[in-house]
């Protein structure tokens, strides 16, 4: 169906793949793993037609259709749910008018054989409208938007909401290729558990990428993973689980493999320098012998030792040269430390009487909350009921409909939208984090080290960041800011593997909630 054969991608200086190579079958459903930042959208872009390769080639089945479903999805604000979905359905009622003028048009023209070609694709279309209207409401609502009003703009969705419409539409079109860019991002439990169960029976092939292990572990049939050092490909069969025993097995391996190198060296070395040693000993020992014999016998024995500390550091230059074994790196994770946030007073955040929504549209009403100091509240309901909503109003960027929002003595509020629109896209990260700390170009750089920004990558700006790098800076910026009370909005959406593990363990190193 698809086989890619030693594809690179650079932008610039900077190598993003490097000779990537592997095919993908009907059938298969292959999990894309790697570091934020790595190129594992860009592989995607490349495949779906949006970017082109450097070198290599790309061989595609005939008539080979494709769906792809980016992280950013971008759409029109005043489109409507409707119109975004009426390309991949047909209506049954219009699809029955438009036969109706075919008709019309075959019994009053004389020239008929285009006519009758649209009349019979038309009549086609009519009798299978019906079913596919059927599987659009069962798509719509496996993915919780099947109460979306049919004529409301896209602008007035949330992020969520757009990101699971595009992945309606997707699924409509019936693709026999679905690229997958975290398709999880946004779903509930249900949701989810909806969307792996169509997978699942999915005849098509699938390459996605995705964070979510039990995701990966439920739904890959194999992963291939995109190293961030060497920009190349590997494949692992089996799920993800299977594939993390296998990179353990690897990284045992390269552990020992070095250990018994280092070791060989090290015995190489002093084998080597007590030959030399020796050959030293043996050709003074009797050097001012008077019997030229005697001299020659021990000179010839220093000349053997010597030859044998010649052949021993040969041995160790090769093995040091041309069969040196890398030095296992330690695995580099994001440092979240918020212990030097200031201290706020006992009581942080008080809601009172609060309606949170839009315009006329009441979403959540009449919340009363008190939030102490060390208080860490999770925020949990169905897509749609207001959360995001809620999260902005406390933050200060939606005004509240009616009621009151407190906040305590001290309280450095700090909020991470799902949407990451607090980034300036044209900014780079030390900029970003110069106007919130009053650090230093070297101190900013080193901090920003602590978020896994490395090289001149901190001068990148914003909007060529991944989603996943963006996900780091805005948690850098609540860090540098000195936060102590954090609305976070889906904060490991867009984390690769490593990050999220460490998100984990955010709360032991946060003073305040």
């Amino acid at each position: 169906m698809l086989t890619v054969h030693k594809i690179s991608k650079s932008y610039g200086a900077e190598t993003i793949l490097e000779s990537v190579s592997f095919s993908l079958n009907p059938g298969e459903r292959l999990g894309l793993v790697g570091p934020n930042g790595c190129g594992k959208s860009t592989l995607l872009r490349i495949l779906a037609g949006v970017e082109k390769t450097d070198a290599g080639r790309l061989h595609y089945s005939p008539e080979l259709v494709i769906g792809y479903l980016p992280q950013g999805l971008e759409i029109d604000p005043q489109e409507t749910v409707e119109s975004f979905l009426e390309s991949q359905v047909a209506n049954p009622e219009r699809v029955a008018d438009q036969l109706a003028r075919l008709a019309n048009a075959l019994a009053s023209q004389q020239e008929q054989r285009e006519l009758q070609q649209a009349y019979d694709l038309t009549l086609m279309r009519l009798q299978t409208a019906a079913g596919e209207v059927g599987r659009r409401a069962a798509i719509l609502a496996g993915l919780g938007l099947d109460r979306l009003s049919p004529g409301i703009r896209l602008g007035q969705l949330s992020g969520g909401q757009k990101t699971r419409l595009g992945l309606a539409r997707l699924l409509l079109a019936e693709p026999q290729l679905l690229l997958l860019d975290e398709p999880t991002n946004h779903l509930d439990l249900d949701m989810l558990a909806w969307l792996e169960d169509w997978l699942l029976g999915y005849m098509g092939a699938v390459l996605l990428v995705s964070h979510d292990r039990a995701f990966l572990d439920r739904v890959a049939t194999g992963i291939l993973e995109l190293d961030g050092r060497t920009h190349t490909l590997r494949a692992y069969p089996g799920n993800y689980s299977a594939y993390l025993e296998a990179k353990m097995r690897e990284l045992e391996r390269h552990r020992q493999e070095y250990q018994d190198q280092q070791e060989e060296i090290a015995r190489l070395r002093q084998a080597a320098a007590r030959q030399r040693e020796a050959a030293r000993f043996r050709r003074g020992g009797k050097a001012d012998t008077p019997d030229k014999f005697a001299r020659g016998f021990f000179a010839n024995r220093a000349k053997g030792t010597m030859a044998r500390a010649r052949s021993i550091e040969r041995r160790l230059e090769r093995l040091l040269r041309q069969e040196r074994i890398e030095k296992p790196r330690p695995s580099w994770q994001m440092k979240l430390d918020f212990s030097s946030a200031p201290e706020s007073g006992r009581a942080v955040l008080r809601l009172q009487d609060l309606t949170v929504g839009y315009g006329k549209r009441a979403l959540l009403q009449n919340l009363n909350l008190q939030v102490w100091r060390g208080a860490r509240l999770a925020l949990i309901g169905p897509n749609g009921s207001g959360k995001t909503s809620l999260l902005r109003t406390i933050a200060g960027e939606l005004p509240p409909l009616s009621g009151r929002i407190e906040l305590g003595a001290n309280v450095r509020l700090g909020y991470m939208p799902q949407e990451q629109e607090a980034l300036d896209p044209a900014r780079d990260a030390v900029t970003t984090i110069r106007n919130l700390a009053p650090f230093s170009e070297t101190e900013a750089r080193a901090f920003l080290h602590q978020y896994l920004f490395s090289g001149d990558q901190v001068f990148t700006p914003a909007g060529m960041l991944s989603y996943g790098e963006r996900a780091r800076l805005l948690l850098a910026c609540l860090v540098a800011h000195g936060c102590n009370l954090l609305l976070l909005d889906e904060p490991i959406n867009h984390l690769a593997t490593h990050p999220a593990c460490v998100s984990s363990r955010l709360s032991p190193t946060l003073r305040e909630p």
